[in-house]
């Protein structure tokens, strides 16, 4: 038995929905009906056999060879299953996934892991802006899951974040953890300006200093019991999160943003 494989022809003009090609799905599906499934590109439908070569055995594992930045919404909505994508993805990669888990070799677009819920994405390039965000005009973004990036990620990474985590191997730019409300975010290189801009809860796990924003208060140095537990939960990572390295518990704790409620925190390395 082989993996269901879809390998893309040639780069495509427009922009492809590829939202009705999840492993939960797929899996009860033949590989004549999938090869007929419509895909919309721009705005035209084509079939899946005009822009993949198919071979393999359907199920809730399937590959995409050969992926480009022009295919948005992998894995949308998926529940359960496995997508690895073997080059870069578009926008909205995970949108609202409740399971499963998501690979990408490369880098991704904006607005990834947009309001997922549960499950797992690794991403071993970088991301565009507003990972795990809402999207234009919701009030929630991220509820759930786990978002590793091996690489950058872009500004607002995890605005309107509500739950769940992100991790990042690289540097975020401009308003990380914006308007937060829970969750956790932990960023190993450097974070860009307007850190935890409106963040109302959450945390923010910082192994660098970044500028403190003038709207947080100063809570002095902390010995946090729990910071064990939470590396012990990502240990199965494989991810430098993971490594006995990367951990510790003593941290500068900042409370704000005094401008919201006020009960969010970041939380800097020491040492």
């Amino acid at each position: 038995m082989s993996i269901l494989t879809f390998t893309l022809r040639n780069r495509p003009d427009q922009r492809v929905d590829m939202s009705p090609l999840t492993g939960n799905m797929l899996q009860d599906m033949q590989i004549e009906d999938i090869r007929k499934l419509t895909l919309r590109c721009g705005k035209h439908k084509i079939e899946v056999a005009q822009l993949f070569d198919i071979y393999g055995d359907p199920g809730e594992e399937f590959i995409i060879r050969n992926s480009c930045n022009k295919l948005d919404y992998i894995g949308r909505e998926q529940k359960s299953g496995e997508i690895s994508v073997e080059g870069d993805a578009g926008a909205y990669l995970g949108m609202s996934m409740t399971g499963g888990k998501i690979t990408v070799i490369g880098s991704v677009g904006i607005f990834a892991a947009c309001e997922m819920k549960g499950g797992q994405i690794e991403i071993k390039g970088n991301t565009g802006d507003f990972l795990g965000g809402p999207l234009p005009g919701n009030q929630q973004g991220m509820k759930g899951g786990i978002v590793l990036v091996k690489g950058n990620v872009g500004q607002r990474a995890g605005d309107k974040m509500r739950r769940g985590m992100i991790l990042v191997e690289g540097n975020a730019d401009d308003y990380c953890g914006s308007r937060m409300t829970a969750g956790t975010i932990a960023v190993m290189g450097n974070t860009g300006r307007y850190l935890g801009y409106g963040m109302k809860r959450g945390t923010l796990l910082l192994w660098n200093r970044p500028d403190i924003p003038p709207t947080f208060n100063d809570c002095g140095s902390h010995t946090l019991t729990f910071l064990s537990l939470f590396f012990a939960s990502i240990r199965g990572l494989e991810s430098k999160f993971s490594d006995p390295v990367a951990v510790f518990n003593r941290v500068h704790r900042w409370g704000g943003d005094m401008s919201s409620s006020g009960r969010g925190e970041l939380l800097i390395k020491i040492g």
